[in-house]
């Protein structure tokens, strides 16, 4: 059974070569094309900060992608989207509070 795709939600590919990488999209926009524009949220050697554009039959299929966060207020105010990838852009392991704290202050002034 297919779900419904919204702007905002996060999903986890479970492709084979991607599960163990635990790789996490949120969804941006819903094209015209059939394809949805994503953000890599979260990838464990991978490339955090890409935006990739996937089938949206793709993203709706439980087998292909689980819905690990739903859409809400708050995830679809584009400020969070903008604060999202800049904290994506800083994180790493030696990060640190305060680089993730001056990220946010810098993107959200």
């Amino acid at each position: 059974m297919k779900r419904t795709v919204r702007p905002g939600q996060v999903l986890r590919d479970l492709a084979p070569d991607m599960a163990a990488r635990d790789r996490r999209l949120r969804v941006l926009t819903l094209g015209d094309d059939g394809r949805a524009e994503c953000l890599v949220v979260h990838d464990h050697g991978g490339s955090t900060g890409r935006k990739p554009s996937i089938k949206i039959d793709a993203l709706a299929s439980p087998s292909k992608f689980e819905l690990v966060e739903e859409a809400d207020d708050v995830t679809a105010d584009l400020r969070y989207t903008r604060l999202l990838a800049a904290i994506t852009a800083v994180h790493r392991p030696g990060a640190t509070p305060a680089d993730y704290a001056r990220t946010a202050f810098d993107t959200l002034n």
